[in-house]
């Protein structure tokens, strides 16, 4: 049986939250289980994919149609800085600087440092960044994520164009 089209992008926001746990989990099994210490990028991405989880979730439980689409939204912002951030650290694995520009990994910058230095170190990325540790079909864990963070912006895209607005309109018939 088809699912009612107010039903359809809950269950789009829920499947967005689930693949997020997991993905979320997988990052954490390669870093515990397999060994890989995340770069700053990395960490950068697991915030964005923690925020688009979360905001995917509640959004998937919201029950009014504008509060939904303000969420989608911005879970999308959130998708769109996520997939930006991996986009960057797949370009400097493809093309890596000459001169190794990364230093301590963020939890010696966090020791060493205040916090108000810390962030902006985190987001130029001071960890070996540019490096390639792991591969699945010849795609690396960054590739991967602006992948993932494309399709789940896409779907999310599609859920806020199509969601019905406040007046109860929607844009394109379900």
């Amino acid at each position: 049986m088809l699912a009612q089209p107010a039903e359809r992008p809950r269950r789009l926001l829920a499947l967005i939250a689930v693949a997020c746990t997991g993905l979320l989990a997988f990052g954490i099994y390669l870093q515990h289980v397999v060994g890989l210490e995340p770069c700053p990028m990395c960490i950068v991405q697991r915030y964005a994919l923690i925020l688009v989880g979360l905001l995917a979730g509640v959004g998937a439980a919201a029950q009014g149609p504008a509060t939904r689409r303000l969420l989608v939204l911005l879970a999308l912002a959130a998708a769109v800085f996520g997939a930006f951030v991996a986009a960057r650290q797949s370009w400097l694995q493809w093309f890596p600087p000459e001169v190794l520009s990364c230093g301590r990994d963020l939890y010696g910058m966090i020791e060493s440092f205040p916090l108000k230095r810390v962030i902006p170190m985190v987001f130029r990325g001071s960890g070996d960044c540019s490096a390639v540790d792991w591969t699945f079909l010849g795609l690396t864990i960054a590739n991967w994520s602006f992948l993932w963070f494309c399709a789940m912006g896409l779907v999310m895209a599609l859920v806020a164009w199509r969601a019905p607005t406040a007046a109860g309109r929607g844009r394109v018939p379900a």
